[in-house]
């Protein structure tokens, strides 16, 4: 195992690496912004550098100032997080010919899933199930109608170089192709540097379920389960819950070996998560038909519902991986035990969903047996409008789905922050919605329960 190790990263998952890394006895090294200098993960980490202001482009963003921190602290290896730089292929090339180890998957493997087209017609090679749609990019409206007309509306246009919810529209008029064709390509292009698009079948009624895979230092790549990420707004994931309510047993074994597949058509290494759209089958009411959607070749917000349900340390396996050694746990002999659910607590009020940012006057987080609180913010702090505006997750761990969802109404309430807004208010309405009570939802839930 190698001695020490840079976070290029921020807030609640930079401070969760840090605790796994220091409890391994690994010498930690946080970088952070001018806004963030008295953030939790700047002071509970052994050193920290200063990298530039607010900007991300100028901070966690510039590549050369992160890794010129990691040489000047004699850091042995980088760890990304998820989001900036986690998926950017030559900054994970660049940490690897500076003779340093990178934590996560090869370059190659994050090239290879980065671009959705050749993502999707990697994964269709790979006996994977994708969705009815384009094999290139379309580059005029007049190819994206038709085929959308081929492929049968509604239909949905997905930038090529996408990601996080962002950079896709729904069409179901053939009228309005042409305006919204000419949106996600100009969002695409400022956004991701790619106006590149493709058109994909649209479910109306559709569950978001991803499988958290493992690629071992021995080459083999296994599945660790599944987590339900269908309760969303704008796209984006706002809770989470492990198992699926949705899936039958052998849906479930076939959702598992298609994420194998996936992971080995890329010789994946280190954590990352494959994620599928499950869609009514035939009789148009038992979830059976999924198809590839996208593939993180990172760690995900949401990992620490399988840890919960597993019994394991996700952040621990991928460092041991990366210093070449087993996971530490044996993947053929683990057992999921009980139900999780993770609440995301977002600086935004709950009604509209828009941000909130602020000086957090008053910060109480909630306690007890199953309830686990990861956090990038503390009172005293401030939640500023440079960042994405997730504060904290509330992660809960019951015998069963019923036992999950009454501790995570116990946290809901028990949890007190004063200053910025926050979604609180919405979880507590989410977790006594009949129908997310019922397990029995999709996507839309969020839009329905805001109609």
């Amino acid at each position: 195992m190698f001695d020490s190790l840079l976070v290029a990263n921020r807030g609640e998952i930079a401070r969760r690496v840090i605790r796994t890394a220091k409890r391994m006895g690994l010498r930690t090294i946080a970088v952070y912004s001018e806004v963030d200098a008295d953030l939790p993960f700047v002071l509970e980490a052994d050193e920290a550098v200063l990298i530039g202001p607010a900007n991300p482009a100028e901070s966690y963003r510039n590549a050369a100032a992160v890794l010129a921190a990691a040489k000047a602290t004699g850091a042995a290896a980088v760890h990304p997080g998820y989001g900036f730089l986690s998926e950017n292929t030559d900054f994970a090339r660049d940490v690897v010919e500076a003779g340093l180890i990178w934590v996560g998957p090869s370059p190659a493997a994050i090239t290879a899933m980065g671009d959705k087209i050749a993502a999707r017609n990697l994964m269709a090679a790979a006996g994977v199930p994708v969705a009815p749609g384009t094999e290139d990019p379309v580059t005029t409206a007049a190819d994206a109608s038709a085929a959308a007309e081929s492929i049968g509306y509604p239909v949905m246009i997905k930038a090529s170089a996408g990601g996080g919810g962002m950079g896709m529209a729904v069409v179901s008029d053939p009228a309005l192709m042409a305006a919204e064709y000419e949106k996600v390509t100009a969002f695409a292009g400022r956004l991701f540097g790619d106006p590149s698009v493709f058109v994909e079948r649209y479910f109306p009624r559709v569950r978001h379920v991803e499988v958290q895979i493992l690629g071992l230092a021995d080459g083999r790549v296994v599945a660790l389960g599944e987590r339900d990420c269908s309760v969303q707004r704008r796209n984006q994931k706002v809770a989470e819950e492990t198992p699926s309510p949705a899936l039958t047993a052998p849906v479930r074994a076939q959702m598992l070996d298609a994420a194998r597949k996936a992971g080995e058509a890329v010789d994946y290494q280190g954590a990352g998560t494959v994620e599928f759209l499950l869609a009514p089958g035939h009789d148009g009411e038992t979830a059976t038909e999924f198809f590839f959607l996208e593939m993180n070749t990172r760690l995900q917000v949401e990992h620490p519902i399988t840890e919960a349900v597993l019994g394991i340390d996700l952040v621990e396996a991928q460092l041991r991986i990366a210093a070449g050694e087993d996971p530490g746990f044996d993947p053929d002999a683990l057992t999921v035990t009980g139900h999780a659910i993770e609440l995301r607590i977002n600086a935004e009020d709950s009604k509209r969903f828009l941000p909130g940012p602020g000086a957090i006057r008053e910060w109480v987080e909630p306690v007890g047996e199953g309830i686990r609180v990861d956090a990038g913010y503390a009172e005293g702090t401030t939640v500023t409008p440079s960042y994405d505006s997730l504060m904290a997750k509330v992660i809960v761990h019951g015998p069963d789905r019923e036992a999950a969802l009454a501790l995570a109404r116990t946290a809901v309430a028990g949890f007190t922050v004063v200053g910025p807004k926050s979604n609180l208010a919405f979880h507590a309405e989410l977790l006594d919605n009949a129908e997310f009570v019922s397990g029995d939802y999709d996507t839309a839930l969020v839009a329905r329960m805001r109609a």
